[in-house]
């Protein structure tokens, strides 16, 4: 396990689904211990309604996300120390930002849910598979107990 960094960014393509996921879920297991946000490499106008479904299913309220792009975070996005990308796409764009800012980026294969056909559960619980691994890959990179105090 890693120390924490100062602030994290979470990538993919449309930031409807997999990175608002992991923005709430660190926000939910971390609290204030690190500044997260999420962006996408081009967004939706509007957040996924599944994703806000299995979200509110651990008590994560993510009504009111708005998906947002690089360009939303202006000067911002060199003060994150980490971004995590979701997608190929993401993957690119982050790697882009290496060449004007210092920062270290980490691609997580994450499958898009949105891609599955078939009736309403089926479908959630490939939004369900995505949130938990994202959870998982939270809990064993990030320290989510409080180190001792300096």
């Amino acid at each position: 396990m890693m120390d924490l960094p100062g602030a994290v960014l979470f990538v993919c393509n449309h930031n409807a689904i997999r990175s608002p996921m992991a923005e709430g879920l660190m926000k939910s297991l971390l609290g204030h211990r690190v500044f997260v946000d999420s962006v996408g490499v081009r967004p939706t106008e509007q957040s996924d309604p599944f994703m806000v479904t299995v979200m509110d299913e651990l008590g994560i309220d993510m009504s009111r996300h708005r998906p947002k792009s690089f360009d939303d975070l202006e000067d911002e996005s060199e003060s994150f120390d980490l971004v995590v990308t979701l997608s190929p796409a993401a993957q690119h764009r982050a790697l882009e930002l290496t060449r004007f800012a210092s920062l270290d980026v980490e691609y997580w294969v994450t499958f898009d849910p949105s891609s599955i056909e078939g009736s309403r559960e089926v479908r959630l619980d490939a939004y369900r598979r995505v949130r938990d691994l994202l959870r998982e890959h939270i809990l064993q990179r990030f320290p989510t107990r409080p180190g001792p105090e300096v």
